[in-house]
């Protein structure tokens, strides 16, 4: 009996529909019959492909960061100041995670919610990369306080993981349901907490980073 040729993969289609699934589900619940699902092909072809669930959660966060997530180093590397990158930065995020195409929220963030202990390196490699996009802005921060552009007291550590906070919640927001809008508004009011070289002149401290 003759066998027919295999049918055509594309891999490239393939990993970006890995992506809205681990996106939508997380790390730890997506299972490998949501993927061959959602993917259209077997386990053998899946395998033979990206290696196991593991190997194809990197492949598709790195195509993430690369892709969907990319605004946040843009903003950071095409801004003049730490302060414009910022409110780009929010102002971005605000529409990124509530994309009607795509799952809400940031796949770095809600990936790895609830991980077990077995998935602990996947859920340790999450934190390290949202660490490392926390330091690149401290490090923007950090220049302009070089500069004068900021208050020679201001803590570009505090400030950065105070922004950093606010990008995860707004990501936890938006999975909530929250509309544009109201990350929107969390995006300004967050900006309100910048520190103005006005507190700087004065001495009266209203250039210290956020308590």
């Amino acid at each position: 009996m003759r066998t027919g040729r295999p049918r055509s993969f594309d891999r490239d289609k393939a990993l970006e529909g890995a992506i809205t699934v681990f996106w939508e589900h997380g790390y730890e619940a997506t299972s490998i019959t949501l993927l061959t699902t959602a993917l259209g092909i077997g386990a053998p072809s899946l395998y033979a492909a990206f290696g196991d669930k593991r190997a194809l959660f990197l492949q598709a966060l790195d195509r993430y960061i690369h892709t969907y997530g990319a605004f946040t180093a843009r903003a950071l590397a095409e801004e003049p100041n730490a302060r414009d990158a910022v409110g780009r930065l929010l102002r971005e995020a605000a529409a990124a995670y509530t994309r009607p195409d795509r799952p809400r929220g940031c796949l770095l963030i809600t990936a790895a919610t609830n991980c077990s202990p077995q998935s602990a390196d996947i859920a340790a490699h999450l934190r390290e990369l949202r660490a490392a996009g926390a330091r690149a802005l401290e490090d923007k921060i950090a220049a302009d306080v070089r500069a004068g552009a900021l208050p020679a007291h201001t803590d570009a550590r505090a400030l950065a993981t105070f922004y950093a906070a606010v990008i995860q919640g707004m990501s936890a927001q938006a999975r909530d349901g929250a509309a544009r809008t109201d990350l929107k508004q969390i995006a300004e009011a967050a900006l309100q907490a910048w520190p103005s070289a006005a507190g700087q002149r004065a001495g009266d401290g209203s250039g210290a980073a956020p308590k």
